[in-house]
């Protein structure tokens, strides 16, 4: 039988968690307590760990530490009897230990390893299963189809099969599963910016158009915006990034009147790079809010980090 780790990010120890009132209340630790008790009626060992900041997480996720490496890397460990639980409030809090994952195991390029995938920087990531404490909505775990209810997260854990998803890389050190939306709002209207937008070899803007977003898509969770339909199959076991920009654009009528709509301009490719004319570009990556004001790219990582299903 399995050891597993129930592992919950603490105020503070994830991006954008929930505040430490929130994360407090009976109704998040319900499903927590919940998950526990089927696990142990199962017959799994369980430890629930809170982690309150970082070194706390990857202190659980050292335990995924495979053998020592004669390349001196450290690397998962494929046949690992230990399995990971993570609860999670927002989508932000599960991307955040992903990153962790990331951090631990990416390789450096001047250490690269000849058994990593061409396509690839980091290794095979140990699987994980979400637990959601929050109500349903359009999180990752409703997109992909995993379980919601902690008795049915246990046994998935324990005996459900593994599905293996793409991961977004970016040049800022972080990571995305879900996706990007790249502009801003003023009295609830989008505000044109200017920037250039690749896809691999394809340019949707050279920096001339006033885009109103920008959607940088793994999986569904921005696919439209205000009714207006952005990315048409994101799809996070593609090994492709769908990419879509909305443009302002004013044709004629037969009578020569000015008709104005919003051209969407969509890619696919392996790799997207934003570079900004504007001084600050507001965005949202897996519901953590920032700031563009240099280029940033992301690139996939096919089948990098896995989910338990059902």
């Amino acid at each position: 039988m399995y050891d597993v780790v129930l592992l919950t990010l603490a105020e503070g120890a994830g991006e954008a968690c929930c505040g430490a009132d929130t994360c407090a209340t009976d109704t998040l630790r319900a499903p927590v307590r919940a998950c526990m008790d089927a696990l142990v009626a199962a017959g799994a060992r369980v430890e629930t760990v809170t982690a309150h900041d970082d070194k706390a997480i990857d202190a659980v996720l050292a335990r995924f530490d495979g053998p020592a490496r004669p390349d001196g890397l450290t690397w998962p460990d494929r046949d690992s009897k230990t399995r990971l639980v993570v609860a999670t409030a927002t989508d932000s809090q599960l991307r955040h230990v992903l990153r962790r994952l990331v951090r631990r195991y990416a390789p450096a390029p001047s250490r690269r390893p000849a058994d990593l995938a061409g396509n690839r920087t980091v290794p095979d990531l140990p699987a994980v299963a979400v637990l959601p404490m929050g109500p349903a909505s359009r999180d990752l775990v409703e997109q992909l189809g995993l379980p919601r209810d902690p008795a049915a997260v246990a046994a998935a854990v324990l005996d459900g099969p593994v599905k293996r998803l793409d991961l977004l890389r970016n040049d800022a050190g972080s990571v995305t599963l879900d996706g990007a939306l790249i502009g801003g709002r003023a009295d609830d209207k989008l505000l044109p910016w200017r920037g250039r937008v690749e896809v691999d070899d394809a340019v949707l803007s050279d920096g001339d158009d006033p885009v109103l977003a920008c959607a940088v898509g793994n999986a569904a969770g921005y696919a439209d915006l205000d009714g207006l339909p952005l990315l048409t199959g994101a799809d996070p076991t593609s090994g492709q990034i769908e990419v879509a920009i909305a443009v302002p654009v004013v044709s004629r009528t037969l009578f020569g009147r000015a008709k104005p709509r919003v051209e969407v301009r969509r890619a696919r490719g392996r790799a997207v790079a934003v570079l900004p004319r504007d001084e600050e570009i507001p965005f949202v990556d897996d519901g953590v809010a920032g700031t563009l004001t240099r280029k940033r790219s992301w690139w996939i990582e096919p089948g990098a980090w896995a989910v338990y299903t059902r």
